[in-house]
């Protein structure tokens, strides 16, 4: 089972992704992305969900033309865990 992060890191993960915003409800973090249109949203999106699938975590996202809202959350820790700043992380390194 993967461990949910305590609050003192939580902080640490949050101050080194300064795009990204902790979401309490569900103990995730989210982030919103433009885009000039469609079909680089859409682009982009392809791009995580290939990291995603590499890392076997994948995230919660919507897409309204060039916007793209991502929530990462692990579910088996009920909350943020490593796996979470590791994928946004690696989203951050693609745009």
């Amino acid at each position: 089972m993967v461990r949910k992060l305590d609050d003192a890191e939580r902080a640490e993960a949050l101050a080194s992704l300064p795009e990204w915003t902790h979401e309490p409800t569900r103990d995730g973090i989210t982030r919103r992305f433009r885009f000039d249109d469609f079909a680089r949203a859409f682009g982009f999106m392809t791009s995580v969900a290939i990291l995603a699938e590499k890392a076997d975590h994948h995230p919660e996202w919507s897409n309204v033309y060039n916007r793209v809202d991502i929530l990462l959350a692990t579910h088996d820790a009920d909350g943020l865990s490593q796996r979470d700043i590791d994928l946004a992380r690696a989203i951050d390194a693609l745009v």
